[in-house]
């Protein structure tokens, strides 16, 4: 089998083959694209004395230094270090490779002339959205934007897109990857596709509207937003019977806000609506999604694409790589991109389940998968520990408290300082929209036992409002991405959409006993 076998066989192919052809496709890669053509990767391998000929197999990766997003900032003395991680061709070296000769023979110089400006002239760009740092620009070739529309088209198969469909892109009209990705995903399937620009250009109202004039059978955005605009179309009493797959990316994806988005979706009239997450960031330039699922069965996990990449699982603390199937952080190394490129890059996203080969239990596919809750990373230190005892918070599980509980509906988290005094403690306030009519005093004491149970904390305050007060908290239409977390603390930007620096639990009275520092991984 060869190397166009992988591209061509993506969905079936064995464990065996996959990582074997992984090999010799990376070994291509770093000797004829990233050693000699990228500033970063150059000087990294002359500073470490490697041989880029030397990496021969994806077990040969881990010869690499990683690559962290702290290595992308811009600095005081390097203000275009982004730059450094573009591939920038040698032309005097391209002429001289038999591949181009050939080509000029067979094709001409002028044909050989188009073919490096498609492989390499970057005409796009996206950004990371800058929620705990600058944002950091990575730009696309051609050649990146067919990758971009390959990636895209399989998300449609794996995701059991039809022809026939009709798809309403509600994210943010933004130059992030996952507008774009949904643009060339639906172009190059062939799907009729209208993007809303998500609730910031057109509002809930808009997204409504065109749900009813376009009747779309699939709705992909982020899960937040989503869920804001079914949860309105349920509270006005419309009628949406069109629904077959809700995919959701951008956010975590939390097993309680799929249950919430079916039983929204059953109220309007679509019972049997499939909610599909997807995973991606803008340092991979694509995504990779879920096959179709029973309510009552586990995701079959994200679905890779092995001739566009290779996923490996590290030990968060130590970097060395786990085996499959057991849990860490992943890092991501591309195969055939061009463009901006990161080998061996620190996501700072871990799983809790690995990375998979096999059949799919759903789908039946072999290819690579990364099946488990992935979450944010997150560099937990502890204040004042005589008092706490070196108890640590992780908003990765608050999320997912939050998320999974059946009485729930929208939730911030708010951080404030008590009276709003600088030296005072810090407090966690937790505003949420409580669903089925329950007792406020009753999920009350829900909330408090699940805190607890699953972190060791419990907020300082919980305050209830309806569901238009949570649009206006989360900032619904007004915000890129609505604001789970928001820190209100004196001196901290209230606007901010990351996640907080510090929380603090409580006795369940409003009585502080602790605080704790998270910081974001990115």
């Amino acid at each position: 089998m060869n190397l166009k076998a992988l591209s061509t066989q993506w969905q079936r192919l064995p464990e065996a083959t996959i990582r074997r052809l992984q090999g010799e496709k990376l070994h291509r890669y770093i000797c004829d694209v990233v050693a000699p053509f990228s500033a970063h990767y150059r000087e990294l391998f002359r500073l470490h004395g490697l041989r880029p000929e030397s990496i021969r197999s994806i077990e040969d990766l881990e010869q690499l230094p990683f690559t962290t997003k702290v290595d992308l900032l811009n600095t005081p003395d390097r203000p275009l270090k982004s730059r450094d991680f573009i591939i920038v061709p040698d032309q005097e070296a391209l002429k001289k490779r038999p591949s181009t000769i050939v080509r000029a023979l067979l094709r001409g110089r002028d044909a050989v002339k188009r073919g490096f400006e498609v492989e390499f002239r970057p005409i796009f760009m996206t950004s990371t959205t800058g929620r705990s740092a600058d944002p950091i620009p990575f730009v696309f070739t051609q050649y990146d934007l067919d990758n971009l529309a390959s990636a895209g088209n399989r998300i449609m198969q794996v995701c059991g897109a039809e022809k026939e469909f009709r798809l309403l892109n509600m994210f943010p009209y933004a130059p992030h990857l996952a507008f774009w990705l949904t643009h060339y995903a639906s172009t190059a399937f062939g799907l009729f596709t209208l993007s809303t620009g998500g609730g910031k250009v057109l509002g809930t109202e808009g997204n409504l509207r065109l749900v009813s004039k376009v009747k779309p059978d699939v709705l992909i955005g982020m899960p937040t937003f989503i869920y804001h605009v079914l949860q309105q179309a349920v509270e006005e009493g419309m009628k949406i019977e069109c629904l077959k797959k809700l995919v959701l990316g951008g956010e975590k994806v939390a097993e309680g806000i799929r249950r919430k988005l079916r039983i929204l979706a059953h109220k309007l009239g679509s019972p049997n609506v499939e909610v599909l997450a997807t995973y991606g960031f803008t340092e991979a330039k694509m995504a990779w999604a879920e096959c179709p699922f029973a309510p009552d069965e586990d995701p079959g996990g994200y679905h890779l694409y092995p001739d566009l990449g290779i996923f490996e699982v590290v030990d968060p603390k130590t970097g060395i790589a786990q085996p499959p199937g057991a849990p860490g952080e992943l890092v991501f190394t591309p195969l055939d991109a061009r463009g901006s490129v990161v080998l061996r890059y620190r996501t700072g996203d871990c799983i809790d389940g690995g990375l998979f080969y096999g059949p799919c239990p759903h789908c039946g596919r072999t290819m690579p998968r990364l099946v488990g809750k992935i979450s944010r990373s997150s560099e937990v230190k502890s204040m004042q520990l005589d008092k706490i005892k070196g108890t640590l918070v992780d908003f990765n599980q608050l999320e997912h408290v939050l998320d999974d509980t059946a009485n729930i509906g929208t939730w911030q988290i708010e951080l404030r300082k008590r009276n709003d005094d600088p030296m005072e403690l810090d407090e966690l306030i937790l505003h949420v929209q409580k669903l089925n009519n329950v007792d406020d005093q009753k999920l009350r004491r829900e909330i408090n036992n699940r805190f607890i149970e699953r972190t060791e904390i419990q907020p300082n305050r919980i305050v209830f409002h309806d569901a238009d007060e949570l649009r206006r908290l989360q900032g619904v239409g007004t915000q890129l991405k609505e604001q789970k977390i928001i820190d209100n603390r004196p001196g901290k930007a209230a606007s901010e959409a990351k996640p907080p620096a510090a929380a603090v639990s409580s006795n369940g009275n409003g009585e502080p006993i602790a605080a704790q520092t998270v910081e974001a991984s990115r």
